[in-house]
């Protein structure tokens, strides 16, 4: 496929790759809940109300289970033998219990008492167990409830699992809906299979999702082929990207194109010195982080050394006055190096992602891609109806909009322009289930929608503008030939009588 073909195939995974590393991207797990962060050593880390440090858990492997201990240590948690249903004293009912909060022996004060002391949360549920005076009197269902129940105020059991798609959709589904317009993580996976997102594929993406659909498109090609992502405004949001952490092999196909250029491009008017004043502004967005940081460090630094000299000033340190009576000069030449190397670094990035876009630009100019997924804040219809210039005939694309208002206008403007077929508006209806032995049912929560879907094919459009044609003269012909005179079909009736 021509502009995937040159790049470098993505290395192959390391044998120890399924082993966490510092500076890796992993997701943090609790119960239901998940947060994504990366792991660096002494960095304090706060999930659910409780703070601690990812050092020990580099070096495990994905899928392990951490207890948090005092400190903010994290320590791998053992597995404990489940008391088997010959031992457990359960009753028949709970018709005879009253929950008027006298059945629980130990107070809030004895439990505060029992943290302070450094007992582990699975020692407090078992004191809880053993002091309440109904516990016995339940049935299995509802102990094996009271205890799951205890298990999460007070076992702090974290389990560290490797970033997907899945796992990433339903945490930004959970946590931050509005980053990802409301997109579920099932309907993001109807958009995949639509999309026919697979290695070697040449896709085009235009995405407000904080760069969720842009990450799992990735994920499911491999590293193989080339995805053009087109941006609104300063520069591309992956934030949600960031966190799959993937190798520098998988970001060598990967291409970015400003959205307000795509006009230009389709009329032949585009050209390199349009770019020319693009990466000044899109390039202090992109790089505006490592920027700040530089500023901020470098302040710091300053701040400290101002700091420090206070303290030096000591009779027996005259070659450290001497130092620093010098230091304004050596401070003056220090900020005009450090300066130009930022202005140098600057001009590098621009130049580099002027290149890159000037590489999208020749692939969008081929009109070859093999696919299209939108799925912005923006109104569709306009994105979609220009976008699809660049898609080869046969080639699927998907819409996603949080409402279907948007999607049935974009319906009836594509049956208008022609070139498509295949048209379907589809929601997917999601309802989670529990399953457990001997209870398991629909869950009373579900979720009320995950938006809606708007895909197809493309088709050659000239062709099928001249089949319409022919076929609409060949249409009024025979029904001019056909067609008999009215005072034949008046004479009909005459005859017969």
């Amino acid at each position: 496929m021509e502009g995937s073909g040159e790049q470098p195939s993505p290395q192959p995974q390391h044998p120890g790759d399924h082993r966490i590393r510092d500076g890796d991207f992993v997701v943090l797990k609790r119960e239901d809940v998940f947060k994504a962060v990366q792991v660096q050593r002494r960095k304090k880390v706060t999930f659910e109300k409780q703070w601690f440090y990812l050092d020990n858990v580099i070096g495990h492997s994905y899928g392990t289970t951490f207890e948090v201990t005092s400190g903010g240590s994290l320590q791998p948690k053992k597995k404990r033998e489940e008391p088997t249903a010959e031992t457990k004293e359960a009753g028949t009912d709970n018709r005879n219990i009253v929950d008027d909060g006298k059945s629980q022996k130990l107070t809030q004060d004895d439990i505060k008492a029992l943290k302070d002391k450094g007992i582990k949360g699975e020692e407090i549920v078992q004191q809880l167990i053993e002091n309440s005076t109904t516990f016995r009197d339940k049935t299995e269902f509802a102990q094996d409830k009271y205890i799951k129940k205890k298990k999460k105020k007070y076992e702090a059991i974290i389990t560290v699992v490797k970033p997907s798609t899945r796992i990433l959709s339903i945490m930004y589904y959970a946590r931050e809906p509005g980053k990802i317009n409301h997109m579920r993580y099932d309907t993001l996976a109807q958009m995949l299979t639509l999309g026919n997102i697979r290695a070697g594929n040449k896709m085009i993406v235009m995405e407000t999702c904080a760069g969720l659909v842009l990450g799992a498109m990735m994920e499911r090609m491999g590293g193989f082929g080339s995805i053009i992502q087109l941006y609104p405004g300063g520069g591309p949001v992956r934030a949600a990207t960031a966190c799959f952490g993937f190798p520098k092999s998988f970001l060598n196909g990967l291409y970015e194109f400003p959205l307000n250029k795509v006009d230009s491009l389709l009329h032949g008017t585009f050209s390199a010195e349009m770019l020319s004043s693009e990466p000044k502004d899109s390039a202090l967005v992109e790089g505006s982080n490592g920027t700040l940081e530089e500023k901020q460090a470098s302040e710091q630094e300053n701040e400290d050394s101002m700091a420090e000299a206070p303290e030096s000033n000591h009779p027996e340190d005259q070659e450290t006055m001497e130092t620093i009576s010098q230091d304004p000069e050596h401070k003056g030449s220090k900020e005009r190096g450090s300066k130009k190397d930022y202005i140098q670094e600057k001009q590098r990035r621009q130049e580099e992602q002027r290149k890159r876009h000037l590489e999208a630009a020749a692939l969008l100019s081929e009109r070859n891609a093999d696919g299209l997924i939108v799925a912005s804040r923006f109104h569709p219809t306009p994105l979609l109806l220009s976008l699809l210039d660049f898609v080869a005939p046969s080639r699927p694309f998907v819409v996603y909009c949080q409402y279907k208002e948007p999607l049935l206008e974009c319906y009836t403007k594509l049956r208008e322009r022609g070139g498509v077929i295949n048209l379907r508006l589809s929601e997917t209806w999601l309802r989670n289930y529990q399953v457990l032995p001997d209870r398991s049912h629909p869950k009373l929560l579900m979720s009320g929608g995950g938006g809606y879907l708007l895909s197809g094919f493309t088709v050659a459009m000239d062709n099928l503008k001249a089949d319409t044609r022919l076929k609409s003269n060949a249409s009024t012909l025979e029904s001019q030939e056909t067609e008999e005179p009215a005072a034949k079909k008046r004479k009909c009736p005459e005859s017969d009588s």
